[in-house]
């Protein structure tokens, strides 16, 4: 059958996937499995229940909630009734939530668990457009999603030819779901797309990514992330059996039990997986620690099979069978696929996991583009590696004549929710998408991202710094989890650096150092020392005018709960800049 709303996946699942288990989530350390038919119920009596309710196309509903089987539900009733979906993050403040929730004009609002109900309930009850809030963990007090997908069953003989009317009357171009940007700067955009934005993005993904009914997909990405949504979507149109993870910290111990072939993440995901694999081989001794060094540096030099030569395959193979087959057991041992994409993926980290026999699919797209404009193919001649792929079918691509990245395809974004003047400004004359990324295109076709347009800056001596690209060079240190370049109508190029502060608690075990606290250890002398290095050895292999002159230590762990970093992890700069402002002042107060 043709797909071409969102909705469609459940008739393509009653054809083709009828199964026992074909979503799991893990919850308080045990797993729980649904089947096609609880799948296709649960969605169904969603829908009536909305009908029941008044709820007609165009309303809004809110999930606020972390990944689990019951989002698709209420997201699959929303859609064949035509209810627009406004999924947000878990991590976003009071106020966020608060802007929001108005903003978009929600009716009923879904809440995950406990914690969240006891931050959201109080910014509910101040909005009197909020009519319903339920949620999906069962809290006393709290209306149980359940029973909504109770009224809906007793009601659907009512509401049964209704409900198929309305699913006719729905085409590809209606606005489906409402995406609010995870906000940089200034206040989150709410980005409309359409059946068809979404569709198109995960039919061309599941034709690359080439998923089947016999695949286990673990979904990481949080599925109100755009590319989370549609990794979820492309996996179900491919029929594999997905899996959410119980939370963050428990990724690798679940991986174990479930044995994925392939799962989602941003590039942070795999940086910390590397890192937390290096902590090991330096733990190892002797020759052990030799081998799993050699392997580690044949990983970092990979070249795909036509790129490289007989000896190096031959030693990769040897690399394979002592040391890269533990790493893929130490994941579940299945792992063939990743697909990651949203932020830049440092070479480095994605040439020892292919050369571990990971296929990582860099990919590249925004919000406004459902999300994914390009990506890194499995196999030549649509693979290169350090790029972030071609255009996916339907997508056409063109750089500016400053270098920004300008997009026309099915993916595009209907526009933004209630600002048609910012609307208008996210395109050119002739139509195109300006993404506010600047990039070049290697060979004309492979897309290659350098840095955000706003970003780049311009030191006193008239050149320019890429911030982003100079930031993904120092994390490459296992000692350096985050890095903000600064320095724009200065005279060079400074850094405000937060630490990997579990890399150094190792480091100082092993070199006899103890500390009170981070802020205590930023001041140590033979730590200063070691970051010193660290630079050093960055601008070796930089030019000169890029080169970090002067750099502050920060003593706190930058998250997004703490403001530095944005939900998918992006740096919050002017938030940074605010609140370093001592710091940056003190970098450069010899110079003024």
């Amino acid at each position: 059958m043709e797909v071409t709303r969102t909705f469609d996946l459940l008739e393509r699942y009653r054809q083709h996937f009828m199964r026992d288990e074909i979503l799991a989530v893990k919850l308080q350390r045990k797993w729980y499995s649904y089947s096609t038919q609880q799948y296709l119920d649960y969605a169904y009596h969603i829908a009536f229940a909305l009908l029941e309710m008044g709820f007609r196309k165009g309303d809004k509903i809110a999930t606020i909630s972390g990944n689990r089987p019951e989002w698709n539900f209420v997201d699959m009733g929303m859609a064949m009734v035509g209810v627009v979906h406004v999924p947000l993050y878990t991590s976003l403040s009071q106020e966020e939530y608060e802007y929001i929730l108005r903003h978009s004009d929600a009716r009923m609002v879904f809440i995950g668990d406990s914690p969240l109900w006891k931050k959201i309930a109080p910014v509910t009850e101040k909005i009197p457009e909020v009519e319903w809030v339920y949620t999906f963990d069962r809290i006393e007090g709290t209306n149980h999603w359940t029973e909504l997908a109770e009224l809906g069953k007793t009601r659907a003989p009512q509401w049964m030819e209704t409900l198929e009317k309305i699913k006719e009357s729905i085409v590809s171009e209606d606005f489906a779901t409402l995406i609010y940007t995870s906000g940089t700067t200034g206040c989150s955009k709410g980005v409309m797309l359409s059946h068809r934005n979404l569709v198109g993005n995960f039919l061309a993904a599941a034709e690359i990514f080439r998923l089947n009914a016999t695949r286990r997909y673990m979904n990481i990405l949080p599925l109100c992330h755009v590319g989370g949504r549609m990794g979820n979507y492309q996996t179900q149109y491919s029929g594999s059996t997905i899996y959410y993870p119980e939370n963050m910290g428990t990724i690798a111990a679940d991986m174990k039990e479930v044995r994925p072939h392939g799962f989602d993440a941003v590039p942070r995901i795999l940086e910390k997986i590397f890192d937390t694999i290096l902590s090991k081989g330096r733990k190892l001794k002797g020759i052990k620690k030799a081998i799993f060094f050699w392997a580690v540096n044949l990983g970092l030099h990979y070249k795909t099979p036509d790129e490289s030569t007989w000896f190096y395959r031959i030693r990769l193979r040897l690399a394979d069978k002592l040391i890269f087959s533990k790493w893929r057991d130490a994941i579940g041992g299945c792992i063939e696929l990743v697909g990651c994409g949203w932020a830049a993926l440092p070479p480095r980290v994605e040439r020892v996991f292919w050369a571990a026999g990971i296929r990582v699919l860099n990919m590249y797209g925004l919000t406004e583009t459902s999300p994914v404009i390009t990506i890194n193919r499995q196999e030549k001649p649509e693979l290169k590696l350090g790029t972030v792929g071609t255009v996916i079918d339907g997508v056409e691509v063109k750089l500016a004549p400053d270098g920004e990245i300008l997009c026309k395809g099915h993916n595009v974004m209907l526009g933004y929710y209630k600002n048609p003047e910012m609307t208008r400004m996210a395109f050119d004359s002739d139509g195109w998408f300006c993404t506010g990324d600047i990039g070049v295109l290697e060979g004309g076709k492979y897309l290659r991202v350098t840095d955000r347009k706003k970003e780049i800056f311009k030191l006193s001596s008239g050149k320019f710094i890429v911030p982003q690209v100079l930031e993904n060079k120092l994390k490459e240190s296992c000692f350096i989890e985050h890095a903000m370049v600064i320095g724009e109508h200065e005279k060079f190029a400074s850094a405000l650096i937060a630490p990997d502060y579990n890399s150094l608690r190792e480091w100082c075990a092993e070199n006899n150092i103890t500390f009170e606290g981070q802020e205590e250890l930023i001041r140590d002398e033979q730590l200063v020392k070691l970051i010193n290095r660290e630079v050093a050895r960055f601008n070796r292999n930089t030019s000169e005018f890029e080169q970090i002159k002067r750099f502050r230590l920060v003593p706190d762990t930058w998250s997004t709960e703490t403001g530095e970093l944005s939900p998918t992890l992006k740096l919050k700069r002017s938030f940074v800049t605010s609140k370093y402002r001592v710091l940056i002042d003190q970098i450069y107060s010899k110079q003024n």
